[in-house]
């Protein structure tokens, strides 16, 4: 895989990263209206277009790492990383999604290996990029098991999600690891 995310193979879609914004409303109700997806996130699947294009407006837009998971430049999911503040500065936390229909093709990994080889020189204070993730969700474990994250281990009773408390696997990724 290159650099910037092509797979190297002519006629192959290229895999960018770019800012999620307004215009990407329809791609991103594709994803955020599919109970699949939603399954293992914190919000509950989207049911208004309006919705939608407040969260854009007033969460994607403001944050200050949050990009679109393109193909050819369609957005067909989303990755980040929320930054922590004060003594825990020197942590992130890298979340991820992707439209169903584009599941099983190694996408979400190659752009988690992109986040994971550029973060630590983009945010110079972080040192450890962390994933939380729902103990029934292998294919998101796998997923950060082929980048290089540790998995450090169960945090039993972590979070209540879709009104469940959930059992979550921490994994990271050092600044100091070998990068993708």
């Amino acid at each position: 895989m290159e650099a910037d995310g092509k797979q190297g193979q002519e006629g192959s879609p290229e895999l960018s990263l770019r800012p999620l914004d307004l215009s990407d409303i329809d791609d991103f109700m594709v994803w955020a209206t599919d109970d699949k997806v939603s399954r293992f996130c914190t919000w509950d699947t989207y049911t208004s277009k309006e919705a939608g294009i407040d969260y854009i407006k007033n969460i994607v837009i403001p944050h200050p790492w949050f990009k679109a998971i393109c193909l050819d430049n369609k957005a067909i999911g989303a990755i980040s990383v929320s930054a922590n503040n004060g003594n825990d500065r020197c942590r992130g936390e890298l979340g991820y999604l992707l439209a169903s229909k584009y599941w099983g093709k190694g996408i979400v990994t190659r752009a988690v290996k992109m986040v994971a080889s550029t973060i630590f020189n983009e945010w110079p204070h972080l040192e450890r990029l962390e994933a939380l993730v729902d103990v029934e969700n292998g294919g998101s474990q796998r997923v950060l098991e082929k980048v290089g994250f540790q998995r450090e281990g169960v945090l039993r009773k972590f979070c209540i999600q879709k009104g469940r408390c959930r059992d979550m696997v921490i994994y990271s990724l050092l600044s100091t690891d070998p990068q993708p």
